[in-house]
């Protein structure tokens, strides 16, 4: 299981290095990402939030800024709760199978996750494809597309779920400082303020705040 980044091939963005990648692809965020493969995670979570404020749609942020790379970050940081295109991938090495997040699955919402092995037992994440997970008395079984009859499956206990999702957690909270060093280093007037942001994004606690800690409750689930 891997924390993920959808990624678009950047235009000429030239306002900081950034690395090849190809469209629609996946970037797996982690504490071992090279400058500009972190360059381009920081642009691409911008991007995502790159939009002009609306009014006739009650969006009263304030106007973009005349500075190019603060009027690039503007949405990230006036945004309420800033969006992250990705999620968590599974793959299943036996088979090779991938679970993927759909469109407009938000990484920052990777704690829904919680809500299988220890809530309601179902969620989904995203459409085209509409994958969904769904906890089994102890087994939970990833669907990659539930409107093929056909889709391909992963199954996998509850408890390896719970293993599974803390070193996601572990991946995407080692992103979060290898990205709080490159901002320091590449955005130093913004860094503090895209900082703060990025936790928000991420859904991670901000720096010296108590960490989440998921509801205990035992892995059985009567039928």
């Amino acid at each position: 299981m891997q924390p993920v980044l959808e990624i678009y091939a950047p235009d000429d963005f030239a306002l900081w290095p950034v690395a090849e990648w190809k469209s629609f692809a996946y970037l797996a965020l982690n504490g071992g990402l090279d400058p500009a493969e972190a360059g381009i995670a920081i642009m691409r979570i911008a991007e995502c939030n790159d939009l002009d404020p609306d009014p006739e749609m009650d969006d009263d942020r304030p106007p973009r800024p005349a500075d190019p790379t603060d009027s690039f970050l503007h949405g990230l940081l006036t945004f309420e709760h800033p969006f992250i295109a990705g999620g968590l991938r599974v793959t299943d090495t036996s088979t090779g199978v991938t679970f993927l997040p759909g469109c407009c699955n938000g990484l920052g919402d990777w704690r829904e996750w919680s809500s299988v092995t220890d809530g309601s037992g179902l969620a989904g994440f995203g459409h085209d494809p509409d994958a969904l997970a769904e906890r089994i008395g102890d087994t939970v079984r990833l669907t990659l597309d539930r409107e093929q009859s056909d889709s391909p499956v992963i199954e996998l206990s509850v408890t390896e779920l719970r293993h599974l999702l803390a070193d996601a957690e572990r991946d995407l909270t080692d992103f979060y400082r290898l990205a709080v060093d490159w901002l320091a280093q590449h955005l130093p007037d913004q860094a503090i303020r895209v900082t703060a942001a990025l936790a928000d994004a991420l859904d991670l606690p901000q720096p010296n705040a108590a960490p989440w800690k998921p509801p205990e409750h035992p892995d059985h689930v009567d039928a």
